[in-house]
C-alpha cells in the first residue's frame, strides 16, 4: 500500500513536471501576453469610430460610398476619414501594448522577446501589404472596396500571426476574412461590415479571451 502510495506521488510529481516544461516551451515560441481587455477595448474605439465615420462621411457624402472618383472630386471629409481611422489604429495598438506591458509585467516576463519579435513580423507583412492597398484604392476613388479590403488583410494578418500566440486568434482571423468578402459584395454597406469586424466582433473575441485565460 505505501509501495503505492509512493508510486502514484512520483507519478504526479512526473505529469506536474511535463506540465512544466510545456509551459515553459509554450512560453518561449509563443506570444501569451495579449489581453482580453485589449480586444474589448480595440471594439469600443472602432465602434466610436464608425459612428464618427457616418455622421462626417457616410452622410454628407453618400455618393462617395458606390462611385469610382477622380481626385478632383474629393472632399476634405475624405482626409477627415483616414484620420480618423489612423486615430482609432493609434488607440488600438497602444492601448494593446499598455495592456501586454502590464500583463508580462505581472508574470515577470519580457515584453519584447523572440516570440513578440515574430508575432510582430509575421502580423506586419499582411498588414502593411493591405495598407498600401488601400492607399492605392484611395488614390484611384475606390472608396466602396476600402473596407472590405482592410477586413481581409487583417484576417490575413490574424491567420498568419496566429501559430505565435493564442490558437483562437487563428478562428478570429478567419472570420474577419469572410466578413470581408460578404462586404465586397454588399458594398454600400462597407462602414456597417467594418463596425461589425473591427467593433463587435472584437468585443466578442475580447470578452471570450478574457473569461477562458484571466479570471
Amino acid at each position: 500500500m505505501k509501495l503505492k502510495v509512493l508510486y502514484m506521488k512520483a507519478e504526479q510529481e512526473y505529469i506536474n513536471d511535463l506540465k512544466e516544461i510545456r509551459s515553459m516551451m509554450e512560453r518561449s515560441t509563443r506570444f501569451l501576453s495579449l489581453t482580453g481587455w485589449s480586444g474589448i477595448m480595440a471594439g469600443v474605439y472602432a465602434l466610436t469610430g464608425a459612428f464618427v465615420a457616418y455622421t462626417l462621411y457616410y452622410e454628407s457624402n453618400e455618393q462617395l460610398i458606390y462611385n469610382t472618383m477622380d481626385v478632383a472630386q474629393m472632399t476634405g471629409n475624405s482626409l477627415q476619414f483616414f484620420l480618423l481611422a489612423a486615430a482609432v489604429l493609434v488607440l488600438a495598438v497602444g492601448t494593446a501594448i499598455f495592456l501586454s506591458w502590464k500583463k508580462s509585467a505581472k508574470t515577470g516576463e519580457k515584453l519584447w522577446n523572440a516570440a513578440a519579435r515574430r508575432l510582430a513580423i509575421n502580423l506586419m507583412i499582411p498588414l502593411v501589404s493591405g495598407g498600401v492597398f488601400i492607399l492605392i484604392l484611395f488614390s484611384k476613388g475606390l472608396f466602396g472596396l476600402i473596407a472590405p479590403v482592410s477586413l481581409i488583410f487583417y484576417g490575413l494578418a490574424l491567420v498568419n500571426a496566429s501559430k505565435f500566440t493564442f490558437e483562437e486568434v487563428k478562428y478570429f482571423g478567419m472570420i474577419e476574412i469572410v466578413l470581408g468578402l460578404i462586404a465586397a459584395y454588399f458594398i454600400g454597406y462597407g462602414l456597417l461590415f467594418w463596425a461589425i469586424g473591427f467593433g463587435f466582433l472584437h468585443i466578442v473575441y475580447g470578452v471570450y479571451m478574457h473569461l477562458k485565460y484571466e479570471r
